[in-house]
């Protein structure tokens, strides 16, 4: 059949119309199927405490199953890989922790991937590191841990969960603004360097509440110092770094979702506002405050301000104290 102009100009426009009105019930129906969260760390973590309480929350919302995958290892490069080769869809996210997002690019010298690689979506959890040391060490303060380490220079041990790892800038942190030297002893994760410390192995570590909440219940182990803005509810008589006399050390771990760069603004402006939903739920906020964590969630230009802010602030605390890739 010949068409004239005008007919195949008409049909033309209609197929067009029809193409973007598919696009955007293809968009507007997001989610279809299930989603996957990729976490970059192994079980039991806050990582991955924070990913699966949002799974759970999350999913009936979206009204889709949201499902956790524990792809760790890499200093969380793996995951990090895996989610900026997905499909730019929604269907594929990654629960980051901050110290692979803003303390890795700093170390790794062979890089898998780079900012651009990803599209922020939400904060979720926010968690200060606590200073925590066995039980038997003599000091119940930071002021008195660092006089400890002065009288006795290079005694002092501190676990860490890797080279280059939160923990490891931290301490490396405390050395610089307390004039101290300890000897820094790099484990596989903070499970293995948790039972050296209840061991008596090593005299002090740091790292996000949830893990060592037990065992300070317990007497097993005594929390100094909150290495952030402001104290625990979970441990409201521990006073923060800057009540201790040493407002820089500040350390905050944030947990957040990303999505793979390229996902659609309609994708991300639905999962950002279901994500928000959940936590601002107050028991979403309850089993944070539980952990000894925060609900803290921030709009995806927040999210993208503070990693910026924070691969600044870290550079200048890794090229001070010489942190290199193991």
């Amino acid at each position: 059949m010949k068409l004239h102009r005008k007919q195949f100009t008409t049909l033309a426009l209609a197929a067009l119309a029809t193409g973007f009105l598919g696009s955007a019930t293809a968009q507007s129906a997001y989610p279809s199927k299930t989603v996957t969260m990729v976490v970059p760390t192994a079980a039991g973590g806050t990582t991955d405490l924070s990913a699966r309480m949002l799974a759970q929350a999350l999913g009936p919302v979206l009204g889709q199953t949201v499902v956790v995958d524990n792809k760790g290892g890499g200093n969380g490069n793996i995951a990090a890989s895996i989610v900026k080769r997905a499909e730019a869809d929604g269907y594929t996210l990654l629960m980051q922790y901050s110290g692979y997002h803003v303390i890795s690019p700093h170390i790794t010298k062979q890089k898998q991937w780079d900012q651009g690689d990803f599209q922020p979506v939400a904060n979720i959890i926010s968690a200060p590191q606590i200073i925590v040391v066995r039980a038997d060490l003599p000091v119940k303060t930071l002021p008195e841990l660092i006089a400890y380490a002065k009288a006795n220079p290079g005694k002092l041990n501190y676990a860490s969960s890797g080279n280059g790892s939160l923990q490891h800038v931290t301490g490396a942190m405390l050395e610089q603004q307390g004039g101290i030297k300890m000897v820094h002893v790099p484990y596989k994760g903070t499970g293995p360097a948790l039972q050296d410390l209840l061991g008596g192995q090593v005299d002090l570590t740091f790292g996000t509440a949830p893990p060592f909440m037990p065992h300070i219940a317990s007497g097993k182990l005594r929390v100094l110092a909150v290495t952030g803005k402001q104290r625990l509810p979970s441990l409201p008589d521990v006073p923060t770094t800057a009540e201790a006399g040493y407002p820089k050390v500040d350390a905050t771990s944030w947990f957040a979702v990303f999505a793979p760069a390229g996902v659609s603004k309609a994708v991300v402006d639905k999962l950002t506002a279901d994500i928000r939903t959940v936590v601002q739920n107050p028991t979403f906020q309850q089993k944070a405050q539980e952990q000894g964590a925060t609900a803290d969630y921030q709009t995806p230009a927040q999210l993208g301000d503070k990693v910026r802010a924070d691969l600044a602030n870290w550079a200048t605390v890794v090229k001070t104290s010489k942190i290199e890739a193991e």
